[in-house]
């Protein structure tokens, strides 16, 4: 997710239909610059042609099941299927062969060549890509799905990451000082963890933009912007990634 503000103006992107290392380009209104998607620059055009490089502002996003977001956030608006753009039968899940991308999603590897590629994991494999200054550090989905909890140092960051056990969410906070460890969560409570607990047996509430200290609500940790990509896509645009491992 992008700030659609070019040099401060609003405007408006579109996709493209082109791809730049099997990754979408979309194109700004203003200017009809084409943009990658995976790192919000322009590749193409008049502002691709600029001595100094733009970037669009990044959020944070959840790559999450519609479950899981609504338990957490009851009161949220969602976008109705009947809508102008396409009809109904275009929403189909994911999980079904009838939506329009499953095929892709299904095979292997990728619809076109991508010559920059690391095979320590599959191509498809879901990864949590984090950008910190010119450090960047890709973590695999399965694993953090499997360790809910995990402290680490990027660049001059010491962060934390939250996870669900069963979808992609996952989220990644500053931590300053301070290490993490999973709160009070039942057996069968998958979602991303609504509490941490500090060294000292201090408890955290893990919100959408920050992580809340227990009793002291101006005390809080902020959300750093990350988001869930395919492994080839992160790796093509970063080749200089680090990867988390786990002995």
């Amino acid at each position: 997710m992008y700030s659609a503000k070019i040099d401060g103006q609003p405007t408006t992107f579109g996709t493209s239909g082109f791809l730049y290392r099997s990754n979408k380009l979309m194109y700004d209104r203003m200017t009809n610059s084409l943009w990658s998607s995976l790192v919000g620059e322009p590749v193409i055009g008049e502002l691709a042609e600029r001595d100094e490089i733009i970037k669009l502002d990044f959020y944070p996003v959840a790559l999450t099941t519609w479950g899981e977001w609504v338990a957490e956030n009851p009161d949220t608006k969602v976008l109705s299927l009947d809508n102008e753009f396409y009809p109904a039968y275009f929403y189909e899940p994911e999980t079904s062969e009838r939506s329009i991308y499953y095929d892709y999603r299904v095979r292997a590897d990728t619809m076109f060549p991508v010559w920059d590629r690391d095979n320590v994991l599959e191509a498809k494999d879901e990864v949590l890509g984090l950008g910190v200054g010119d450090t960047y550090r890709a973590y695999p989905i399965m694993k953090l799905r499997e360790l809910r909890v995990v402290n680490d140092t990027v660049g001059d960051k010491n962060v934390v990451i939250v996870a669900s056990a069963m979808s992609s969410d996952a989220r990644v906070f500053e931590r300053g000082e301070e290490t993490f460890t999973l709160g009070d969560v039942s057996e069968d409570d998958f979602a991303v963890p609504a509490t941490l607990t500090d060294s000292e047996g201090v408890s955290w509430t893990v919100g959408e933009a920050g992580l809340t200290k227990s009793g002291n609500s101006d005390e809080t940790l902020s959300r750093l912007p990350s988001f869930v990509a395919f492994w080839f896509g992160w790796y093509a645009f970063h080749p200089d990634t680090s990867l988390y491992e786990t002995e």
